[in-house]
């Protein structure tokens, strides 16, 4: 028989609720609510009230091509970081997964990137790719000029992508090795008896079982490119050289706290958010028909 848990009355349920409520409204409606009303606004750098101006924040957004470039590049870094850390992880995980020597021993210290804050892991990572020291000191003795982020786009826009990376590479990492053990060691046997090999056996039995994970940490490493890119980017390049690696979420802060247009930062944070909604939904849409539920 199914037990369920009932409260005497129902205004228990209710103030059970209302903390959660508070919180959703207080961190998420109203400051949403309050990004929707300055973009349709000119916010005063120095108060003294807000003017309407309707859609005119956004149309001078879309018809800069600083803006598009930030959009370009966002999604170069969104693409490129995800695949680059789910890829990695996914073939981690699949080496420990087989219990090969030290297994057990990577199987805790590969978790650990994820704990890093975004600002320590990149001022370490501004370190140890830096053109003056470290290992990329001796490439550039080997090669002068073959790289340095402080001039050239490409190598700045490459080193947070290795950044991020970097760091995501142990929270996929996490997931892909809980989906390969969830699938039945029987199968795996019965294919190795039948004469398939291990490239085999992962193509045609552990790959389509692990789509769900797959599209799960697809949609979730897309957004937090997008979200959780700022740190990274603040520390290692502040959005240089030349604006290469100015992404859309640093120069919402760039606009707004150092250029002081909080209406045009109010209005590309609406834009981001669509953009993220849009991209979720086309995941949703289309992707997740090749998914192959149990």
């Amino acid at each position: 028989m199914e037990k369920r848990v009932t409260f005497s009355r129902w205004t228990i349920g209710i103030l059970f609720a209302v903390p959660q409520l508070l919180l959703i409204f207080t961190f998420f409606y109203w400051p949403a609510g309050q990004a929707v009303y300055w973009s349709l606004t000119l916010q005063q750098p120095w108060g003294g009230g807000n003017i309407w101006v309707g859609l005119d924040n956004f149309k001078s957004i879309l018809s800069s091509a600083d803006y598009w470039n930030s959009i370009t590049a966002s999604l170069v870094f969104a693409a490129t970081s995800t695949g680059l850390a789910m890829f990695i992880a996914l073939v981690l995980a699949a080496l420990t997964d087989r219990q090969l020597a030290g297994s057990r021993f990577y199987r805790v210290v590969l978790i650990w990137p994820y704990g890093i804050a975004a600002p320590a892991l990149a001022l370490a990572f501004r370190f140890i790719l830096a053109p003056e020291a470290g290992f990329m000191a001796v490439v550039n003795r080997m090669w002068p000029g073959f790289w340095d982020p402080g001039l050239d786009g490409f190598d700045a826009m490459a080193s947070i992508i290795a950044a991020f990376s970097w760091k995501y590479v142990g929270y996929n990492f996490i997931f892909f090795l809980a989906a390969f053990q969830a699938i039945p060691r029987s199968l795996i046997e019965a294919a190795a008896m039948d004469g398939s090999g291990v490239v085999r056996r992962f193509f045609d039995i552990q790959f389509p079982l692990i789509t769900p994970t797959i599209f799960f940490l697809l949609v979730i490493n897309i957004t937090e490119s997008f979200q959780d890119s700022f740190g990274i980017v603040d520390i290692m390049t502040s959005g240089g050289p030349a604006n290469a690696t100015n992404l859309m979420v640093y120069k919402i802060y760039s606009d707004g706290f150092k250029g002081l247009d909080y209406s045009g930062a109010a209005a590309q944070s609406i834009i981001l958010m669509l953009l993220i909604i849009v991209l979720t939904i086309f995941q949703f849409r289309f992707i997740e028909r090749r998914v192959h539920y149990r």
